[in-house]
């Protein structure tokens, strides 16, 4: 009986541990997640308010993201209806907030692009004015350079050439005119999702969905509803890593170590809405199942215990998907009706970059997953 009795207490002990872990991981990010809608809230309009703003609905989202993650893969520990009705809401959450941040994000990184590959400005060698206006036809008069509109110069891409001193046949050239077009129209056009996007976030945060949702967090932040089961934490997340561990298990990491993959290029020049890039989902895949191990090692040994090369991994599976965004926004801008040929072109040799980058990406995760070190030249 006695021992009996103390296998009893030593189950119930182990159990009340496990509880305790991930009820202080619950409680702290329901905390950040209010702590962060607080100072969303109290952010002012000038311009270091809206970065207050923007940093505070970053948090929100991360805060957001944990507890989505911790319902889903210690669903069995917790109240199963309430974790279903409430893990939805946060993603949708998640995925409104995350909009913004993305399409500025995807902005940067394809005129970054652009300005590496149209190589340095082209500036031309000083010609007397005397010499010019001799080498100009009779009536031409000089043209003065444009002010107050977007064009390649002010960001480095062209500069603007007199008659007679250009260069034929020059491939570098033709980018370098088409990245300034391209340039002005990506950043139209993702200004435009970006403004979008936020007002979509501002309505997501005043709409009674998210005050439900936060609402919910509220309670969280008090008490956690736990189901009374008998699981680990440990064995909880073993089954998260082995969800992982089949997904990459499927991925093509043969292929990952070619330079140039033909066919995920031709994948990207189709149409999105009728051929998705169907090389891209195993590896988003993927990224979402490492996402939900280390969120749930934070849970069972902190948030400092994730191993380097999972680190690697995540970081190159994060860049795959930027990479491959940037891809689908750059042919999207390219199917834009009536844009100029050499504007096409720089699209197309941009799309073609950043699929390179998408290679590149999936070799690092491949080097990263397989313990080897990732040189830097």
């Amino acid at each position: 009986m006695a021992q009996q009795h103390h296998e009893m207490t030593g189950t119930g002990t182990a159990a009340e541990a496990t509880g305790e872990a991930l009820a202080v991981h619950l409680q702290d990010q329901a905390t950040e997640f209010l702590r962060s809608l607080r100072l969303h809230r109290e952010s002012t309009t000038d311009a270091q308010g809206a970065e207050e703003s923007l940093e505070a609905a970053r948090a929100l989202r991360r805060a957001a993201r944990r507890i989505g993650a911790a319902l889903h893969t210690f669903r069995p520990l917790l109240d199963p209806q309430w974790a279903a009705a409430l893990r939805p809401e946060l993603a949708w959450l998640s995925g409104t907030l995350a909009q913004e941040h993305a399409h500025a994000t995807r902005l940067t990184r394809l005129l970054d692009a652009l300005h590496r590959l149209s190589g340095p400005p082209s500036v031309p060698s000083p010609t007397p004015p005397a010499t010019v206006a001799r080498s100009l036809p009779v009536g031409t008069a000089l043209e003065p350079p444009a002010v107050g509109r977007r064009s390649a110069g002010r960001n480095g891409w062209a500069q603007h050439q007199l008659p007679g001193t250009e260069q034929p046949g020059s491939t570098t050239r033709t980018l370098t005119v088409g990245a300034a077009k391209a340039a002005a129209l990506l950043e139209r056009q993702l200004t435009l999702a970006r403004t979008r996007a936020h007002s979509t976030a501002l309505q997501a945060l005043g709409s009674s969905r998210f005050h439900a949702v936060a609402d919910s967090i509220a309670l969280l932040a008090s008490e956690v509803p736990f189901s009374g089961a008998q699981h680990g934490l440990e064995q909880l997340a073993a089954t998260a890593e082995a969800d992982l561990a089949e997904a990459v298990e499927a991925l093509p990491l043969g292929r990952a170590g070619h330079p140039y993959n033909a066919e995920a290029l031709a994948h990207g020049l189709h149409a999105a809405e009728s051929a998705p890039d169907a090389q891209d989902a195993p590896w988003l895949k993927v990224r979402s199942l490492l996402r939900l191990y280390r969120y749930a090692q934070e849970v069972v040994e902190g948030p400092a215990s994730l191993e380097p090369r999972l680190r690697e991994a995540s970081h190159a599976l994060n860049v795959h998907r930027e990479a491959a965004a940037a891809a689908t926004a750059a042919a999207q801008a390219a199917r834009t009706p009536r844009i100029a040929p050499a504007t096409a072109y720089a699209l197309g040799v941009l799309h073609a970059d950043q699929r390179h980058e998408v290679e590149a990406a999936r070799f690092a995760f491949q080097r990263a997953w397989q313990h080897e070190t990732v040189g830097t030249a």
